[in-house]
């Protein structure tokens, strides 16, 4: 199955959905993703992390009315989290059950309990079981070391996986594969070769505006300047955890609630545990005349956005 006759018909149409969902890229993010799904091959996706990147692969699947099977990465992960494995219990229960019978087939039952049946699917081979391609998003793959990197390979090339004692499982259909990476290691070039590959950074001001915006349409472009000129301020100030685009969106939430429509350097202790994440971002944003100096390059920062979308 052709998965990109199924999602997008052009980089046009992808722009515009992914517009629906609230999500906004630039034209080398769409065409890549255009092409990566045409041509069914995994988006790698690199920058740091809360740059929006596992987001991309959500947008994609809302976007194209499908779901996404999350293989979260961490270190220790392995082959049954990913894969999946017989379920043992079930096992022992349908033996039990077969040998209360008279004359149980004793090699039938063992080869219906190495069938799928018996077999409790991981992400990876749930997302080939689809009928129609879902997103499957490998996030974090950083985490994790190049052995399990290999076992990744075959998934990637043949869309088919090799699972003791169950078998070769070929893919139904063809899921767009998204691997995310916070590059704390740097990922092995067998799967950089068979990926396209993405830079995502933090977004520019002009363009977290336009997200807060979409978040908070009642409010007014001052407000939403406030905020990206807020998260351009943070993400200069060298934090432990600066601040992600869903974390800024969240903080203009919290505002709109209370009632404000700007950060001062008065909000500091009420907005403090939204801001700092950490012990030491919060002893930092508590030096004096700290937050108001933060608060100081927020309004410069705005003032350049709302300039910016001016011209």
């Amino acid at each position: 199955m052709d998965l990109g006759d199924v999602m997008f018909s052009s980089p046009e149409q992808l722009a515009e959905s992914l517009r629906a969902t609230g999500y906004i890229a630039d034209s080398i993010a769409i065409t890549t993703v255009f092409l990566a799904s045409r041509l069914q091959k995994p988006l790698l996706l690199e920058g740091p992390a809360g740059s929006g990147k596992t987001q991309i692969a959500y947008a994609v699947a809302q976007a194209a009315g499908t779901n996404v099977e999350r293989l979260q990465c961490y270190e220790g992960v392995n082959e049954e989290k990913a894969i999946g494995k017989f379920d043992e219990s079930l096992q022992r229960l349908c033996v039990e059950l077969r040998a209360r019978s008279a004359a149980p087939d004793w090699e039938l039952l063992q080869s219906e309990l190495h069938g799928q049946r018996f077999f409790s699917a991981g992400p990876l081979l749930r997302a080939l079981q689809y009928e129609e391609p879902c997103v499957l998003l490998i996030d974090e793959l950083d985490k994790v070391d190049h052995a399990f990197e290999a076992m990744l390979l075959e998934l990637l090339s043949v869309w088919q996986l090799s699972i003791p004692k169950l078998g070769t499982i070929p893919a139904k259909s063809i899921p767009f594969v998204v691997l995310t990476s916070n590059e704390e290691r740097r990922i092995g070039d067998p799967l950089r070769r068979r990926s396209f590959y993405l830079r995502v950074e933090h977004p520019t001001a002009e363009r977290e505006a336009e997200i807060v915006a979409m978040r908070t349409p009642d409010a007014r472009p001052e407000f939403h300047a406030g905020m990206a000129g807020l998260a351009k301020a943070l993400r200069g100030w060298s934090l432990e955890k600066p601040p992600s685009v869903s974390e800024i969106l969240d903080l203009a939430q919290a505002l709109r609630i209370l009632g404000a429509q700007k950060v001062t350097a008065e909000m500091r202790d009420i907005l403090l545990p939204l801001l700092a994440k950490t012990e030491a971002d919060r002893r930092k944003l508590l030096l004096r005349d700290g937050f108001a100096s933060l608060v100081y390059d927020a309004q410069q920062y705005a003032a350049q956005s709302l300039d910016g979308s001016a011209v």
